[in-house]
């Protein structure tokens, strides 16, 4: 019955937002300037051959970035907040220095441990995280929602395989575990031999039977994995499987694309440069996952490999980092991705000298859903080597992440304990971090300068997330050529003399933004603060349009930041 509710209330829904959905299919319309297919929303071309070919690197390279090199002419700005990761956005920065922040882990961590008994595996080992897996909040229940892997035990025919539990919150902090009814267990939802596994709440489907995406790595044959894609009106209750791939290895992932409306597999392989990605596409994700396999195969790209600078194990400082796994989601006007980076050493290692092997999580920033900027290779999702701690080693992502709560971003991860059976005690952990605040554009008391490129909008209310509490923020519109619009320069601008992850700029007179039938350029003043992002909103309230990640409460269920009614 409360299945059949959250159906209900997802078409009332549906109804209620289609215009500001085909509000939003409008604007992409018109950013695509001669109605080109290949221009996507913030300006960037594609090639003609999409997606692109690259041939496994003979050496570790880090991947070329072309909207980088040669970005368009002017980006529109209609759809998210514009962070400030890389330089896409910037023609002239002066006294300005970029820094990267990383969440802070909860010190109530781990937050989700085994204490069930079905989530030992068949020789007593402990295992409730997601690995990968998915942890989402979902607008329509109002509840956040965990998807993890745990031992199996008494089911005999998991192959040394993993199962699927399910947890529920209303904080995202404590997490229960409800009887779903299902395989006699409380809360156990699928009994697939898994390795790993991605759910995905589709917040975009409008088939409510497939709301829920399970992709799911299947031992199918001792020592042999495959994908098998799954669907559920509601998380619980899963499909038989309506997919499924060639022959793979371990540790594949999947995720939407809703820039480009295609559902994308990120497959592991094994090159002469270790562990690797491959890159799989396509709209209907029934057909990814079938075409998906080893490579080579016409309809899979080589991906990417190990960057060159990676940090290496400090035990271990010959052996060259390679990629374990890589997850990614849609932010605000970018798409974020985890990549899990392995230090070593390998599992004959790890299994002699009873430890962890160390896998730590990067993130990367992509503007085109394919090549990935990594303009900072430090652990965002760090170990922590000292005796007892939950993630001792082997830290790895999960699907959904961030989640949005307030000025916060909830960032949930596995880890494993250090012990002498080495690849066991998995449990997850939380990290939070500042809305936006993955890079700031920071000024001392010289007063530093930002300027855009050229860019177009459609709303007349312009937004920051800042922290000017100990200075000021200023902001002047000029014209293509680089004039100031009249009424709109430095001395006119209300400073900005706080700390808010959404602060509208206004002029004097509280006069908003004008519709411009050129582009233009916002030129920022900074004085002993910091930028994390802007945005032009067509909402006196400030909603972004963008992308909202794993979600949040009193987020729109569309998965996009717009009002709710």
């Amino acid at each position: 019955m409360k299945s059949i509710n959250i159906i209900l209330t997802y078409a009332i829904f549906l109804i209620i937002s289609m215009s500001f959905l085909s509000c939003t299919d409008q604007q992409k319309n018109e950013q695509n300037l001669i109605n080109n297919p290949k221009i996507l929303y913030n300006g960037i071309e594609l090639p003609d051959e999409w997606p692109p070919r690259y041939g496994v690197p003979e050496k570790a390279t880090a991947m070329p970035v072309p909207y980088l090199e040669n970005p368009p002419e002017f980006i529109p700005i209609n759809i998210g907040r514009q962070l400030f990761v890389d330089d896409f956005l910037i023609t002239k920065k002066e006294n300005i220095v970029r820094i990267y922040h990383y969440p802070a882990y909860s010190k109530l961590n781990p937050i989700l441990e085994q204490d069930k008994e079905w989530e030992l595996n068949g020789n007593g080992d402990p295992y409730a995280a997601p690995f990968s897996g998915g942890v989402w909040y979902d607008e329509l229940a109002t509840k956040y929602k965990m998807w993890y892997s745990a031992g199996g035990k008494n089911h005999e025919d998991t192959n040394d395989g993993l199962i699927t539990c399910y947890a529920e919150s209303d904080d995202g902090i404590n997490w229960t575990k409800p009887n779903v009814g299902l395989f006699e267990n409380e809360n156990v939802v699928d009994i697939t031999s898994q390795d790993c596994l991605t759910i995905w709440l589709d917040k975009s489907e409008k088939d409510l039977t497939k709301r829920y995406k399970m992709f799911v790595n299947e031992f199918y044959e001792p020592g042999k994995v495959r994908m098998l894609l799954k669907y559920s009106a509601d998380g619980i209750h899963w499909s038989d499987p309506v997919a499924t791939s060639n022959d793979l290895f371990d540790r594949c992932s999947a995720w939407y694309n809703p820039f480009t409306e295609k559902y994308v597999l990120s497959l592991k392989t094994k090159t002469d440069l270790g562990r690797s990605r491959l890159y799989v596409e396509d709209k209907n994700p029934e057909q990814a996952v079938n075409k998906a396999g080893r490579y080579p195969n016409e309809q899979i790209r080589f991906w990417f490999t190990a960057w060159p600078n990676e940090l290496t194990h400090p035990d271990y400082p010959t052996l060259h980092p390679e990629i374990y796994n890589h997850d990614a989601i849609a932010y605000e006007s970018l798409t974020l991705g985890f990549f899990t980076v392995w230090k070593g050493p390998e599992n004959d290692i790890c299994d002699e000298l009873g430890i962890q092997k160390r896998n730590e999580v990067s993130i990367g920033y992509s503007r085109d859903g394919f090549h990935w900027v990594r303009p900072d290779i430090n652990p965002f999702l760090p170990v922590n080597q000292t005796t007892g701690a939950w993630n001792w080693g082997n830290v790895q992502s999960s699907n959904g992440s961030p989640i949005m709560k307030g000025d916060s971003l909830y960032f949930y991860v596995s880890g494993r304990k250090n012990n002498p059976d080495w690849d066991t005690n998995m449990a997850t952990g939380l990290a939070t971090l500042r809305r936006d605040g993955f890079a700031s554009l920071d000024a001392t008391e010289k007063e530093g300068i930002v300027i855009t490129r050229k860019l177009t909008f459609k709303g007349k209310h312009l937004f920051v997330n800042a922290d000017a509490s100990k200075g000021q923020l200023l902001a002047e519109l000029l014209d293509e050529n680089g004039n100031v619009v009249k009424g709109y320069s430095k001395e006119d601008c209300i400073p900005v003399a706080e700390n808010g992850t959404k602060i509208n700029v206004l002029w004097k007179g509280n006069k908003q933004l004008k519709s411009f039938s050129k582009p233009f350029k916002v030129k920022f003043y900074l004085t002993n603060s910091s930028l994390y992002s802007f945005w032009v909103s067509e909402y006196k309230t400030g909603e972004s349009g963008g992308y909202t990640a794993g979600g949040g409460s009193g987020f729109h269920p569309s998965g996009q930041d717009m009002p709710v009614k």
